[in-house]
């Protein structure tokens, strides 16, 4: 948002001296410790002023010195923590606020506001007074000045860190990266996503991303874009709000995010500038209501194909789709015109046959496909959980054959056959003709009833190794016998009710282990757990080796 509170509570040099020593990320907050209840009731022993002075001054020196989400105040320079920690830094704001409050204004305060502060880590600035990320500037440019100087800073302890940190990693054992808290053990080589307000969709989609490898590593590959020229040109650079919509760049904070990920970090990382960049280009995803991962998953991927096309061989995006604006036979998994990344990893082709049952004329038309939703079979909802002895198990080939098998469509779906000249009753089968390198598969949980959207809460069986995909081929006997094998990858689950609510997480593999990922919190775990998920999104990898595993 436009914020009109820039001019009187940006205030410091971007080469002030009052700047703490070290990487900015890693600043501690000086928020001081407030006095708690059992404070109160000691405080109320005591008759005399003076020791309850002592000893309020006594408990408010406690100062916080957490190092994550550090928020430096543009007024004076101070660094407090964040609004996902103690948020001291709003504290800052509001104690600023009390002599402006109590007292007749004086025209200094009434400039020096303290209002705005700017996160040390993504570099967002937010305004307390108007409770919302700031993306304008002050008309000297101090915001872009002082990101800029931060940035600085942060390029020089990056640097002289490096080495140190490159040489004790690789001295470290593999028992010596791993912590018990709270009973588990937690992976310190892993980093969680930091849970902006109700973003554990986005979360959940981003680390099951992040492990799949050929995927990942494009992007991680990818030169950082270059928004800015002159002295900053070839540094390390990040997004900058402040200059507006036109530099927006999905690609970049994304590959911003992937990089964060799994560098040993043990603070979680704060996807900010990635979602509010989702804010701008995807408008159903703007507030801090949950939303449906699936939903998100698909929208982050056509989005990341579309700008990935708007730099194809220098050639604007318009200009592309102009000239593949239809799909041609050597080409046909390119949806929305080029192939990209997202499309040579994740797009596969559907051949759709529909046959007229009055005349037998038969339909078939090419779909190309970044994911599979596949029905949970009538029979099997709310019938089963894996607990109970009784009544049939689901399995994912149920759920397969379900969505490959003859079906005849109903009177609300009639086929307008080209040779009865009207709608008339028909069949519908589905054939894979081409199986992509990374198989995603959504399991439809989610449908609606007369007015409510209810959850499909039966646990299907699916398998870590071995799915074999050849039986749904339009031509299996043109495929390998490895070529149709599958090995999970990552697994999305939502816990709860309803589409609305609940909660998301999800497993994924990793140099061959198993990590739980839940936000901010990353643990270890096991392929008995994984097995036991009600799993909501699959993602299956193309085997690249033979191997003795069994199929499904």
């Amino acid at each position: 948002m436009e914020c009109p509170h820039l001019g009187s509570s940006v205030c410091i040099a971007p080469d002030s001296a009052k700047f703490p020593q070290g990487s900015p990320s890693s600043w501690c907050c000086s928020g001081a410790g407030i006095v708690t209840l059992s404070d109160e009731y000691q405080l109320s022993t005591f008759s005399s002023p003076l020791h309850k002075t002592l000893l309020i001054a006594t408990v408010t020196s406690q100062v916080c010195r957490s190092n994550k989400s550090p928020w430096v105040c543009l007024t004076c320079s101070s660094v407090h923590c964040g609004r996902y920690v103690n948020g001291h830094a709003k504290k800052h704001y509001e104690d600023a606020q009390i002599p402006i409050t109590n007292h007749k204004k004086t025209e200094k305060q009434e400039k020096v506001q303290h209002t705005v502060c700017m996160d040390c880590s993504s570099y967002s600035t937010y305004c307390y007074r108007c409770d919302d990320f700031v993306v304008n500037d002050t008309k000297l440019g101090l915001v872009q000045k002082v990101r800029e100087h931060l940035q600085n800073l942060e390029n020089s302890a990056f640097t002289s860190d490096r080495h140190r940190k490159r040489k004790l990693l690789e001295n470290s054992s593999l028992n010596s990266k791993l912590l018990k808290v709270n009973g588990s053990t937690a992976a310190l080589c892993a980093t969680g996503l930091r849970n902006l307000g109700n973003t554990c969709f986005m979360n959940a989609i981003l680390q099951s991303l992040s492990n799949i490898q050929q995927f990942c590593c494009y992007f991680k590959e990818l030169p950082a874009v270059e928004l800015r020229n002159g002295k900053t040109a070839g540094r390390r650079t990040y997004h900058t709000r402040s200059q507006g919509d036109n530099n927006v760049s999905l690609v970049e904070e994304f590959r911003k995010t992937l990089c964060a990920l799994w560098q040993g970090s043990q603070t979680a990382f704060s996807p900010e500038s990635l979602f509010y960049v989702v804010w701008k280009i995807m408008p159903n995803f703007r507030g801090y209501q949950q939303q449906d991962a699936h939903e998100f998953m698909r929208y982050l991927l056509d989005h990341l194909h579309l700008e990935l096309q708007g730099g194809f061989n220098g050639v604007s995006r318009s200009v592309i789709l102009q000239e593949n604006s239809s799909l041609s036979a050597s080409n046909k998994c390119c949806i929305n015109g080029a192939s990209t990344v997202v499309t040579a990893i994740f797009g596969g082709i559907l051949q759709n046959e529909v046959n007229c049952l009055i005349c037998g004329t038969e339909s078939r038309k090419f779909d190309p496909f970044l994911d599979l939703s596949l029905d949970i079979p009538s029979q099997f909802r709310n019938k089963r959980t894996k607990n109970q002895e009784n009544g049939p198990m689901c399995t994912l080939r149920d759920c397969l054959r379900s969505f490959t098998d003859l079906e005849e469509l109903d009177e609300t779906e009639l086929y307008m056959c080209h040779k009865c000249k009207k709608k008339q009753k028909s069949t519908k089968k589905f054939w894979i003709q081409k199986l992509p390198k990374v198989l995603c598969l959504h399991l439809k949980r989610f449908h609606w009833t007369a007015y409510l959207r209810n959850k499909v809460d039966t646990y299907v069986e699916f398998p870590l190794r071995g799915l074999d995909m050849k039986c749904y081929l339009l031509e299996p006997e043109n495929s390998g016998p490895e070529s149709c094998l599958y090995d999970l990858a990552a697994v999305v689950v939502h816990h709860g009710s309803g589409v609305g609510s609940g909660h998301y997480t999800a497993y994924a593999a990793h140099e061959g282990r198993w990590f739980h990922f839940n936000d901010s919190t990353v643990t270890l775990t096991d392929e008995e757990t994984v097995v036991k998920a009600k799993a909501y999104i699959l993602f299956y990898v193309e085997r690249q080796a033979k191997s003795g595993s069994d199929k499904l």
